[in-house]
């Protein structure tokens, strides 16, 4: 993941000197341990919050809550994606420690992810080659799509992938190198079997609680962070240049919190060196070179889904044209 400053196209990034790229990707604990900390300070207190009011007046009442964790638990997603760049700490062992945690959480394999999301930066919108293109959902019908920006069809996908590698033994993915494959399997079968520990605590003491504050907000938050993922790269241009093939969507300032500022995408693809706390000041630097400028997530989302709609449509009339031409030539 090599930092790009200009594009096959020609497309040219305001520069940035050697030393303004070395200031800005110094790394740090205190910042990552910040965010970290309230992230999972507000899991924490939600949680308990959640736990107090379904105990006290029923689980009806805890739903709201149950929303509000489960945006912040599916959120946890980014804490993955800074520590899979090894940007969220200075420290690797930082990285790994709350890149796992988050991971388990969320039910996405830690190393997995840092493969899959490599020859994402390596190959962004390549339709052959971007693992998050091939591995994609290509809704048939509006009812497909719904299903698509609710996000339960990528975690069952996951998870069964999960349950494959550990239950087979096998890795067949094209994005996991050979040698990577043997930790690959031991990981997913490592968590598997702290799931099942985790469900046979909560059998054996009758406890739903991991269920209420966990499992379903984490169904409930994917309906906030699917339509947050696909306004990252949906719609933009097919080039190598990350200020052509991406989108920065100028959102609030608890959203970035929460994304850990990967709401500044572009900036992100540009210069993955750069952590998570350096995007913002990185955003004023190249702000007027970003192609793809997405005005808040529920207006990229109407745009998103309108693209998904057009591909459909050019999909079926050019299905619609070979079928009468095979038909004329009959």
């Amino acid at each position: 993941m090599t930092d790009a400053t200009v594009s096959e196209s020609g497309h040219r990034l305001k520069p940035l000197t050697p030393a303004m790229l070395r200031g800005l990707s110094v790394r740090s604990n205190l910042r990552g341990a910040a965010q970290s900390l309230g992230h999972y300070g507000v899991i924490v207190l939600v949680g308990a919050l959640i736990w107090m009011v379904a105990s006290r007046h029923g689980v009806l009442w805890a739903l709201p809550l149950m929303a509000v964790q489960g945006y912040f638990v599916a959120f946890l997603f980014m804490a993955v994606h800074e520590t899979a760049h090894k940007t969220a700490f200075r420290s690797r062992g930082l990285n790994l420690v709350v890149g796992h945690l988050s991971a388990f959480i969320i039910g996405l394999p830690y190393e997995y992810y840092c493969l899959f999301h490599w020859d994402h930066h390596r190959y962004t919108q390549d339709p052959d080659k971007d693992p998050e293109l091939i591995v994609g959902v290509k809704p048939t019908s509006d009812t497909q799509l719904a299903i698509a920006y609710s996000g339960l069809m990528q975690v069952a996908g996951r998870l069964r992938l999960m349950l494959g590698h550990a239950i087979t033994g096998k890795v067949t993915m094209p994005w996991i190198p050979e040698g990577k494959r043997a930790t690959i399997v031991m990981e997913a079968r490592a968590y598997v079997a702290l799931y099942i520990l985790l469900l046979a605590l909560s059998l054996w003491f009758s406890s739903a609680l991991l269920l209420w504050v966990w499992i379903v907000p984490l169904v409930i938050g994917q309906l906030f962070l699917r339509p947050y993922l696909y306004a990252e790269h949906t719609g933009c241009d097919r080039t190598r240049s990350a200020f052509q093939n991406t989108r920065t969507t100028y959102t609030g300032a608890v959203v970035k919190w929460s994304a850990w500022n990967m709401p500044y995408h572009v900036e992100h693809h540009a210069y993955p060196s750069i952590p998570f706390h350096a995007l913002p000041k990185l955003n004023e630097i190249v702000d007027g070179e970003i192609v793809h400028r997405g005005r808040g997530y529920i207006r990229t989302t109407r745009e998103t889904w309108a693209w998904f709609r057009r591909q459909r449509r050019a999909a079926s009339q050019m299905q619609n044209s070979g079928r009468g031409a095979t038909g004329a030539s009959s």
